[in-house]
């Protein structure tokens, strides 16, 4: 399974298009908690990716300058 941002993000979209479409009020409550749980995932993997490209920069900048010192 992808982990990224998009992949939760389509999932949190197809959650709200079935709670929007359910008629029954357990149908829609669940798929309203889907789209929920989907969205929080979301938004806790575009922080990792922000992080993990922050972190690579770190360790650029520090294999560069450990390069020069060279």
């Amino acid at each position: 399974m992808a982990q990224t941002y998009e992949f939760y993000s389509e999932r949190a979209d197809e959650a709200a298009a079935l709670a929007d479409k359910a008629t029954l009020d357990n149908v829609r409550d669940r798929e309203l908690r889907s789209e929920k749980t989907w969205r929080g995932l979301a938004e806790q993997a575009r922080k990792t990716a922000e992080e993990r490209v922050k972190a690579d920069a770190v360790r650029a900048e520090k294999r560069a300058a450990e390069s020069l010192d060279s």
